[in-house]
């Protein structure tokens, strides 16, 4: 169930020479039993938040979710050499929102504010206002505006998030720049043909994920209860005591493994 971007990030891990010289510079995607894994093979990692600081390895794994050129220069600059795994489609955001802003326009990012793929985005930027949802837009005080979107956005939340920029700047010159990658609608538009179909979903990804969160969402906003579960030991099965059918999906960066264990649990429970 691994979308290519994070696919090749790990195939790029795997074929790393000498881990424990290497140091990842966040969560190279957000799924904690390929972290532990990533452990397990002498990979040091730096937890999101601490990224301010130098790592004390010589080399260092840039994350599928990338980083901004401005931290990019910084650790070259401290010596440090780079092995990159950011996604093509995650550099594709960042070309969007960076041609945007040389075209003189105030970016507007759709996306979660502190993500680390949002934060990459908007650092290279003079300015930039991240918004998550449509009660956070405002008007700018901007005639010309660009808007991009975090690569896994769900595209129902952006079409609402644009009409509420375009309603509160009627005046304003707006050009929208759908930058979410294939990968997330193709699963969002599985998912909205699922629903019809059963009384509840079960999603399976890391609680970091900002795709698997935009799953659950998607089944909540249409009235249907989702139970997002890292692993089989997260199922309860008093979830499923009003339910005739269950469904189940899963984040891009989820291993099948992990997804075989809930449908089989899953299973044992309607058993």
């Amino acid at each position: 169930m691994f979308c290519f971007g994070v696919r090749e990030a790990l195939s790029l891990a795997l074929r790393t020479h000498d881990p424990q010289s290497v140091t990842v510079h966040g969560e190279l995607v957000h799924n904690p039993r390929v972290l532990v894994q990533l452990a397990l093979r002498g990979f040091q990692s730096t937890a999101e938040p601490d990224r301010a600081g130098l790592p004390n390895t010589p080399r260092v794994m840039i994350t599928a979710h990338g980083i901004s050129d401005r931290e990019r220069n910084r650790l070259e600059s401290a010596g440090l050499r780079l092995i990159d795994t950011t996604c093509p489609l995650v550099r594709r955001v960042h070309r969007a929102a960076q041609a945007l802003a040389d075209e003189g326009r105030h970016v507007v990012v759709i996306g979660r504010p502190g993500h680390v793929e949002v934060a990459g985005i908007v650092e290279d930027l003079p300015e930039a206002d991240v918004v998550a949802g449509p009660e956070a837009v405002r008007t700018y005080p901007h005639a010309r505006l660009g808007v991009v979107c975090q690569s896994t956005t769900s595209p129902r939340l952006a079409a609402c998030i644009c009409a509420a920029i375009r309603a509160a700047n009627p005046g304003a010159d707006i050009e929208f720049v759908d930058t979410i990658c294939q990968p997330t609608r193709d699963r969002q538009e599985a998912v909205g043909r699922l629903l019809p179909q059963v009384d509840g979903v079960v999603v399976v990804g890391g609680r970091n994920s900002n795709n698997t969160r935009e799953l659950a969402a998607l089944c909540e906003a249409a009235g249907k209860p989702a139970w997002l579960v890292q692993s089989a030991g997260d199922l309860d099965p008093r979830w499923f005591r009003n339910c005739r059918a269950v469904g189940l999906t899963a984040g891009t960066s989820t291993l099948d493994e992990t997804i075989q264990e809930v449908h089989q649990a899953l299973l044992a429970i309607e058993a």
